[in-house]
């Protein structure tokens, strides 16, 4: 081939020879939790970046190594189908969606294509963010913050309301004895009630929320606490007078008779699913017509292509599709080409408005990388960022566990037996 047809064809990749030969992980913390970044490399001296979920172990994606390498990661489903077995709800599915995270990276450095392209195209140029806001037990200082995301360029919008707002006032809560601060114990099991003096302090929190940011914007209420359905259906009543954009998580997802319950009794749209793994579990609260928002967070539930498919199987059931997202901008950019190739998506979640340096974790992006409430999806290769920023990542290792992408040898010969069938 002579070099002038060279010079128009991309040399720097054969993919079908492209061959996975190592796998790292660097963990940082305030970004805006902590998150542990996976960085696969290949015989091509080709890279790509995945995340494993926030507050996940790095053991789960660290267990995944031994079965892909030597793999093309090109061959994204077949590494997926090896692996998924690996993976559970919440923070359990974090290794195997950042896998699959850092296959679509390279899968599209590889071929010299968005991340998009390989999960079918896409439907908007820009993302629609919305602001998570740090919690306040004053509405007034609550109202102020979410004003300031709105006054930042924010137009979907979010705030907690739930239970730690009564445990000290009087008359609130019915509470059996040991109940108050109960995490372990799902909902329907701790006993706690909401009584109508507590349904009225909430209620008084949400409009003064509301008459301070306007009702022109949509606005999402999320950590209700461990409730019962009953509490929920009476306060999830109370509220509908602000038309609220939906009401996330106010029971466990595995409850699905509940949430058909709860979507039947409320004007208000309902939302779950940042913990549920796998399309094929989220079938059954769209087939019972339980819940109106479906609400994945790709880092659970499982990756860019398998977050795609939870959208689609929504869409045939009439439901819109929220991404939930707490992560570094490598996450964020997964979930803004989930969005990007999604029809029936709603907005996606930035928890780290707070964190100034956040974009800067990447580069060769805009920063700030969310602008006006929007982001939008870059059209280069993979993800779409050039590479990490180092002496960022190196300035926020966690203190516990500095290492940046060192050697991970001794996860190599990890015993394998995974066939699920005799």
């Amino acid at each position: 081939m002579s070099e002038e047809l060279l010079d128009r064809v991309n040399t720097h990749s054969r993919p079908s020879d492209l061959r996975i030969t190592d796998l790292r992980i660097a963990t940082l913390v305030g970004v805006p939790f902590r998150s542990s970044i996976i960085r696969i490399d290949t015989n091509q001296g080709i890279t790509g970046y995945g995340e494993v979920r926030d507050g996940a172990s790095k053991t789960f994606a660290l267990l995944l190594k031994s079965r892909i390498v030597g793999e093309n990661p090109c061959n994204i489903d077949k590494l997926f189908r090896l692996i998924k077995q690996f993976g559970h709800h919440g923070r359990q599915g974090g290794g195997v969606c950042g896998v699959e995270m850092a296959l679509m990276d390279l899968a599209g450095k590889a071929y010299g294509v968005p991340a998009y392209a390989l999960a079918g195209g896409k439907f908007r140029d820009r993302i629609l963010c919305y602001a998570d806001t740090p919690r306040s037990p004053d509405p007034h200082v609550l109202a102020e913050r979410l004003l300031g995301r709105r006054k930042a360029g924010y137009q979907f919008l979010k705030m907690d309301l739930g239970i730690d707002l009564l445990w000290d006032v009087p008359g609130a809560l019915i509470t059996p004895p040991g109940a108050r601060g109960t995490t372990d114990v799902m909902h329907p099991f701790t006993g706690i009630r909401i009584t109508d003096k507590g349904i009225a302090h909430l209620v008084e929190h949400v409009a003064v929320v509301r008459d301070t940011v306007g009702y022109d914007v949509p606005l999402a209420v999320d950590h209700f606490g461990h409730i019962g359905i009953d509490s929920c259906i009476r306060l999830g009543r109370a509220l509908e007078p602000f038309t609220l954009a939906w009401l996330e998580d106010m029971i466990p997802w595995q409850f699905t008779a509940q949430w058909r319950e709860l979507t039947t009794a409320l004007a208000t749209p309902t939302c779950t699913g940042e913990d549920i793994y796998l399309a094929e579990n989220f079938r059954p609260l769209l087939e019972a017509e339980a819940v109106r928002i479906i609400h994945p967070d790709p880092a659970t539930s499982g990756g860019i292509l398998e977050t795609k498919r939870v959208g689609d199987l929504a869409e045939e059931h009439g439901v819109a599709m929220a991404l939930h997202m707490a992560a570094t901008p490598i996450a964020t950019l997964a979930s803004a080409h989930i969005a990007a190739a999604t029809h029936n998506f709603l907005a996606l979640e930035h928890h780290a408005v707070d964190v100034p340096w956040w974009s800067d974790l990447v580069t060769g992006l805009p920063s700030p990388l969310i602008e006006d409430g929007h982001l939008t999806v870059p059209d280069k290769p993979g993800l779409g960022f050039d590479d990490i920023n180092e002496e960022l990542f190196r300035e926020h290792l966690d203190p516990a566990d500095p290492g940046f992408f060192e050697s991970t040898e001794s996860w190599d010969t990890e015993h394998r037996r995974d066939r699920l069938w005799s």
